[in-house]
């Protein structure tokens, strides 16, 4: 079974002087034009294929890369505008399709938009839609503080960035708070870090206390070894710099630093960090073995203890007598 507007893998069932026909289940059989077969094409082999309708509206499948399939959120561009509405650039030769009646503002040539890609339930036709909120969860979000979520960038706001949680809610990551670029449409790792009384949620991209050290820390082991084991960047440089070689605070720099150092990986020196690649164990000093209770031992200088502080007796002196003649 072939599902239209997404990627498929379907067996070639035979082929032709203009292409090959692929097994599209119920959807019959589906032209893969010569253009877009791979070298490998032999009856009864598989091929991954994207579906959807060309321009003439017929189910045809192509080995081109797709930017989207349906049910996606990601950002196009808008290459041009007609009565009909904005068409984007998504991979394809046939470009997508956003009606007027789909624009959450009027798209202008040139400018990447966040779509999702949909299904046209009532002519099967695929196309992409602005209006984001209805593909949307309306209800309160429901997460724990600290949990951690996927991310699709949208748009720029006074405050900060808009971000689609886990395709479902929206949240606020705030600009204060951004240490790394951001685009519409990035996908990107983050962590709830507030849940509003009014359901709303705040975001940030990394986590707090022990967990920024633990996310930052092979980043930085990775940076010390790309570059001959050594980093110039210190605990003294500016927040702006360590943001734009690392993108992390200088809290959170200072704070890796600090455990990785604790930990043998590196060391500080006057010109900068130093990675140590094998760091050695410290070296336990040897256990001393505790005094015998008791002892034997009376010679000077030995037994000499709190119960035995006697003076030993003194030799007896002996004469020897040398009857006369």
């Amino acid at each position: 079974m072939a599902d239209i507007g997404k990627f498929n893998t379907l067996k070639v069932l035979k082929l032709t002087d203009f292409g090959a026909y692929l097994d599209g289940g119920n959807l019959g059989e589906i032209l893969l034009p010569n253009r877009y077969m791979p070298q490998d094409c032999v009856e009864g082999s598989s091929v991954e294929v994207f579906v959807y309708f060309d321009s003439n509206d017929r189910i045809i499948a192509t080995t081109e890369k797709a930017k989207g399939q349906v049910d996606d959120f990601v950002s196009l561009k808008v290459i041009q505008v007609n009565q009909t509405g904005a068409f984007l650039d998504w991979g394809l030769t046939k470009d997508l399709l956003v009606p007027y009646n789909q624009q959450h503002q009027k798209m202008l040539v040139d400018k990447y938009y966040l779509v999702k890609i949909y299904q046209d339930s009532h002519t099967d036709r695929i196309a992409a839609s602005s209006k984001l909120d209805k593909y949307l969860d309306i209800w309160p979000a429901n997460f724990e503080i600290g949990e951690r979520v996927d991310l699709i960038i949208g748009d720029k706001t006074d405050l900060g960035f808009k971000a689609i949680i886990n395709e479902r809610n929206w949240g606020l990551l705030y600009d204060n708070e951004i240490f790394q670029p951001l685009r519409v449409g990035k996908r990107i790792q983050g962590y709830v870090k507030n849940m509003r009384p009014d359901g709303r949620v705040d975001l940030t991209l990394t986590r707090s206390g022990i967990g920024k050290v633990n996310d930052f820390a092979p980043s930085f082991i990775t940076y010390l070894q790309d570059n001959e084991g050594f980093c110039a960047i210190n605990d003294k440089s500016t927040p702006e710099l360590i943001q734009k070689t690392f993108g992390v605070s200088k809290k959170t720099f200072k704070s890796t630093v600090g455990n990785l150092l604790k930990r043998g990986r590196i060391r500080i020196e006057t010109d900068g960090i130093y990675y140590i690649d094998n760091p050695q164990p410290k070296a336990k000093p040897a256990p001393t073995k505790a005094a015998p209770a008791s002892s034997a031992k009376t010679s000077e200088g030995e037994g000499k203890g709190k119960f035995n502080n006697k003076k030993p007796a003194a030799k007896k002196k002996t004469f020897k007598i040398t009857p006369r003649k």
